[in-house]
């Protein structure tokens, strides 16, 4: 008995320490089901579709097309979308995490960068005003802090 407890709570522990950050996944997928290769490959992100899909970091992901699946499992940390899909600008700026539009984005040193938008505006356009790098920077310190929350 003190075995299958033991095994239990192991398994169990696994599972909770498994996912070292937490993802956005508004709609139960990360980028809310939008095909993550899509970003570096398209002129503009494609849904993906739930007969493609996988879990990676304890975080589920859709693909278009079953060669997206495989090319995301073949290198998942290529694709997986900087602070885990929140708005790059608001982790940088606000250190919160923040919502997202899946099809406003940036592609920067090889990196998916997701942000929020609204009638009012996009947070790409803050994003990019003055020194990127700085804020790339400085988004990267908050995330170290954010990303187990």
């Amino acid at each position: 008995m003190k075995q299958i407890i033991t095994l239990f709570l192991l398994t169990v522990t696994t599972v909770l320490v498994a996912q070292k950050t937490d993802y956005n996944t508004k709609k139960g997928y990360v980028v809310e089901g939008f095909d993550v290769i899509t970003y570096f490959e398209n002129d503009k992100p494609v849904e993906g579709n739930k007969k493609y899909q996988t879990t990676y970091d304890g975080a589920k992901f859709k693909f278009s097309s079953e060669k997206n699946l495989n090319a995301f499992k073949e290198n998942p940390t290529k694709y997986v979308p900087q602070y885990g899909g929140y708005c790059a600008y608001a982790v940088a700026e606000k250190k919160k995490k923040m919502y997202i539009d899946p099809e406003v984005y940036e592609i920067r040193d090889g990196k998916l960068y997701l942000f929020y938008s609204s009638w009012i505006g996009s947070k790409l356009g803050d994003w990019q005003e003055g020194n990127v790098t700085k804020r790339q920077a400085k988004g990267d310190k908050n995330w170290e802090k954010l990303k187990h929350k």
